[in-house]
């Protein structure tokens, strides 16, 4: 598991939960499954109030619309709600959130461009930099192939996202 370039840590409250959003290009199947995914860890750790957690995507063409019923579907099958709807990244998300992590090359040169400071630029990671199987340090797009693909998606962002929160509990300040 990478860490390189991890944002600086602070203590986690409730009063200061960390924050974090999910980004690939459309918001309707791999940011929204790591969204669901994420929530429903930290849920089940007791750390729900810790945490904000959020997706959007670089691209607004599904602004509005719930994540793909493939993506739902799978999502359910493993207990995980995927309540989000979509909407599109904005400069804002760069200081609001802690943690911007992104599915892949495209869409973090994306996330990059908006980026006007080293802070905003030290808080975009690759979601798979936490992902104990990197492969190649991306999450594949499942969007025009069969359910075997949302289930591998789903996979990857588990495992990612498992590390990622054993990583940032130390920092949580109960």
């Amino acid at each position: 598991m990478s860490l390189k370039g991890f944002p600086p840590l602070r203590p986690i409250t409730r009063k200061d939960p960390y924050k974090m959003v999910f980004v690939c290009l459309g918001n309707i199947c791999r940011s929204p499954t790591a969204e669901g995914v994420m929530q429903h860890l930290v849920n089940e750790a007791g750390f729900g109030s810790y945490f904000e957690i959020d997706s959007a995507g670089t691209a607004a063409y599904h602004t509005g619309e719930p994540a793909n019923s493939k993506s739902r579907a799978i999502a359910e099958k493993h207990g995980v709600q995927l309540l989000g709807r979509a909407r599109k990244f904005k400069s804002f998300d760069l200081d609001h959130f802690d943690l911007i992590l992104v599915m892949d090359h495209e869409n973090h040169d994306n996330v990059l461009r908006l980026c006007r400071t080293d802070e905003q630029r030290e808080k975009v990671q690759m979601l798979r930099d936490y992902d104990p199987q990197p492969g190649d340090g991306q999450v594949p797009d499942p969007y025009y192939g069969g359910l075997d693909g949302f289930e591998e998606v789903f996979q990857i962002v588990k495992r990612s996202c498992e590390q990622l929160l054993f990583k940032l509990k130390s920092q949580v300040s109960v």
